[in-house]
């Protein structure tokens, strides 16, 4: 019997041809109806619900995180677009200014601490966010996120620098996205991830406060409503010990 593959490594090619599938799901989130099953959870107090900012991946935007977005607000979340643009590329000084704008927006419109849910690339984004006003943040959730070890333990760094003028180990953000924000911070990873190596998106010790192993694929993070419901169901029990 063949030894479990390293997780520190890349994701096999068979693995990663196993999200292809899952893209339609992706694509489809903006029309894509919201479906609370019944054991959602009561809703809780306004008290306890922070307002929820959503930072998409890579070669992505706000469309493919809206049936996520959608469901927060059914369950009684106030969650918001990121607005990074048309299409997120990479780690950039651009798109790092608008994120910190719109998180500055949020935090002032709604007048409390925001919840950050980063899918992927957006949880580094998410990471530095924290780092730097973590005055302004009462969470971090990111969602296969590699914010740890070699940052080309995945399957995306090839495409990651065909689009960017920057190699993948040297952005142009100074950040360690491997140091924990000083806020409570959550990795959700899952061993089935066909793009990021899964200790990566797991973090080490110290990297984390809470890290979450789901059954999902990469591309299921933020489209797949299993995951969806799983991670209401994880900012509820966290919004309930915050609060």
């Amino acid at each position: 019997m063949p030894e479990p593959r390293d997780d520190h490594l890349a994701p096999s090619f068979g693995t990663w041809l196993r999200e292809l599938p899952n893209l339609p799901k992706i694509w489809s989130s903006p029309i894509r109806r919201v479906r609370l099953p019944a054991d959602a959870g009561e809703v809780l107090p306004d008290k306890d619900r922070a307002p929820v900012l959503v930072l998409p991946g890579i070669m992505s935007n706000d469309g493919a995180t809206s049936l996520m977005r959608r469901t927060l607000n059914a369950a009684g979340y106030d969650a918001f677009p990121a607005r990074l643009g048309m299409m997120v590329t990479g780690i950039t000084q651009a798109f790092f200014d608008r994120a910190e704008a719109r998180q500055d927006e949020v935090y002032a419109q709604t007048g409390q601490k925001v919840v950050l849910i980063g899918i992927s690339l957006g949880g580094l984004y998410a990471r530095v966010l924290a780092q730097r006003h973590p005055e302004k943040v009462a969470l971090v959730m990111t969602l296969g996120t590699p914010f740890s070890g070699d940052r080309r333990a995945n399957n995306a760094w090839r495409l990651y620098e065909a689009i960017n003028d920057h190699k993948v180990d040297n952005p142009p953000l100074a950040d360690d996205p491997r140091q924990k924000p000083p806020v409570r911070t959550i990795a959700i990873w899952s061993p089935h991830d066909g793009v990021i190596a899964p200790a990566c998106s797991r973090g080490e010790e110290g990297e984390c406060d809470r890290a979450i192993e789901v059954p999902e694929k990469h591309f299921e993070f933020s489209a797949s409503r299993a995951s969806i419901q799983r991670v209401l169901t994880i900012l509820n029990e966290e919004m309930r010990e915050i609060g």
